[in-house]
């Protein structure tokens, strides 16, 4: 064959399709070029002022180019789940439509003609089902999800595809029943966690050796979400942190994603110095969840001055979520510092201020609903939530259920003791009080002895003990009218279907 018409054939069948699905190539008015990228990174580092301007100066030397209506809904989505203000996504969402007929008009053989639309898709979709509209959320999610599929056959070499398709399959297949999950069923849509974490940690190994490159901090971003919060992955602090490493320390992003995972995951004194050495200036993007986070973090290890943390975000947030969940804390600082007045002045905050879109701020109604909690399970609970499980056993070591007054407070001391045992690995302990728990708590509206029947499958399955597993997964599906029941439903039924598997 001559050497001419090897060159035209490896062009046409090897070269010409990678570089249509490259980042950075012109093709037709897709143009994910230089102006763009630096845009899109600033998106991601949280300085979404001066992102906006470089998408304002593309839009104005290419009007054509219809990667500015996806950087544009990017620069929204970042905005909104910083700002969390209902009022700002009230106005903004209604700009879906235009940017995805400015998309819709263009080239259909580009990669990023479908792949744009169900980003915008899927995007808006995840801002809807923070506000409770679900029935648009999950149309949202059906259109991205056939988007992506269709644009995954027509291009398979276009790796962007995964991450949506990974996100789509963990956060559907780990989906509490709800409104959201019974649309979705309706339309026929299905996830499969499995299947959902293989593309993302796929993704996020093999980005950085790739023409994808850029885009390795947004896969991050989706994959630490839903390995903390999605399926609460016991590997969600390892893997955040191994795959962060090597974003830059400019961006705040990656501060609050590290420590995020940090304090949720009992690393709690790591996500106290990440916030406080956290990129901070005029560029960056104002996020007031960080004080909240910080203050949490703080009263985690029984450190008062968290009250300062909660305060500046009450002053500094102009959203609608958390409100309740801050007052809830301050109430918790008041109690343990023994000014009960104080105590009930912010418990009544709770119940008169914010919104309950977020769960947070549903179980902090629930909360501020039922008798003030005991100090000494107040102050257990928290070291547990921040990883100072020895000193948690130290409190409540020397304590006796029959040492409180109500039942609540017997089967929560059973509980705390149980989840502390567990977490310091000495299961026959953890098991005899979850046991104690379920057996005490079982018909109360409290969520200790649904949870404690939960991790008792939990310790059993992981002794190969698939019998007992079973028997307390359906006791925890089995328990009704409770705090948090959709979400130890899931998780119970999940037990299930894996030891069924």
């Amino acid at each position: 064959m001559p050497a001419k018409r090897k060159l035209i054939i490896l062009l046409k069948y090897c070269l010409l399709p990678l570089l249509l699905a490259l980042p950075g190539t012109v093709h037709a008015n897709f143009d994910f070029n230089a102006n763009c990228l630096k845009a899109y990174q600033l998106i991601f580092e949280l300085k979404i002022n001066a992102a906006k301007q470089l998408i304002a100066a593309e839009k104005n030397v290419h009007p054509k180019n219809s990667i500015v209506p996806l950087l544009e809904n990017y620069a929204d989505y970042f905005y909104l789940i910083t700002v969390e203000s209902k009022q700002d996504f009230d106005k903004l969402k209604d700009e879906k439509s235009s940017r995805l007929s400015q998309i819709e008009d263009d080239d259909e053989k580009s990669p990023y003609y479908l792949y744009a639309q169900a980003e915008i898709n899927l995007q808006w979709a995840l801002l809807r089902s923070r506000y409770g509209e679900y029935f648009t959320a999950a149309r949202e999610i059906k259109k991205a999800n056939g988007l992506l599929q269709e644009n995954n056959k027509k291009f398979p070499g276009f790796h962007l595809n995964s991450k949506g398709l990974g996100l789509i399959n963990v956060f559907l297949g780990n989906l509490p029943d709800g409104v959201l999950k019974s649309t979705l069923s309706t339309f026929g849509v299905k996830g499969d966690v499995q299947k959902g974490l293989v593309m993302l940690d796929k993704l996020a190994q093999n980005l950085p050796r790739s023409t994808f490159e850029p885009f390795y901090e947004e896969v991050v971003f989706y994959y630490s979400y839903v390995l903390s919060d999605v399926i609460h992955s016991p590997e969600a602090y390892a893997k955040t942190m191994k795959y962060t490493a090597r974003i830059s320390d400019n961006s705040l992003l990656k501060a609050y994603l590290q420590a995020y995972v940090c304090a949720r995951n009992g690393h709690n004194e790591e996500a106290i110095a990440i916030l406080a050495k956290r990129p901070a200036g005029e560029g960056y993007q104002a996020f007031p969840y960080l004080e909240l986070l910080m203050g949490t973090a703080k009263l985690n290890k029984l450190d008062y001055s968290a009250t300062n943390n909660f305060k500046r975000f009450l002053q500094l947030n102009k959203g609608v979520n958390y409100i309740k969940d801050a007052n809830l804390h301050l109430s918790w600082i008041a109690l343990l510092n023994g000014d009960t007045g104080a105590y009930r002045g912010y418990i009544a905050k709770v119940k008169s201020s914010g919104y309950t879109y977020a769960e947070k701020d549903k179980q902090a109604v629930n909360e501020a609903g039922a008798p003030a909690p005991d100090n000494s399970l107040l102050k257990a609970r928290l070291l547990f939530d921040g990883g100072y499980y020895a000193k948690a056993l130290d409190l409540l070591v020397d304590e006796n259920a029959s040492g409180y007054q109500s039942v609540k407070d017997k089967v929560e001391y059973y509980y705390r003791m149980g989840r502390i045992y567990d977490a310091l690995g000495k299961d026959d302990n953890a098991l005899q009080y979850y046991q104690n728990a379920v057996n005490n708590g079982k018909n109360l509206k409290y969520y200790y002895a649904a949870t404690s029947a939960l991790n008792m499958g939990k310790i059993y399955a992981g002794k190969k003990n698939d019998a007992k597993a079973k028997v307390y997964f359906s006791q925890a599906i089995n328990m009704k009218n409770h705090e948090y029941e959709n979400s130890i439903e899931t998780q119970a039924k999940d037990g299930l279907r894996k030891l069924n598997n």
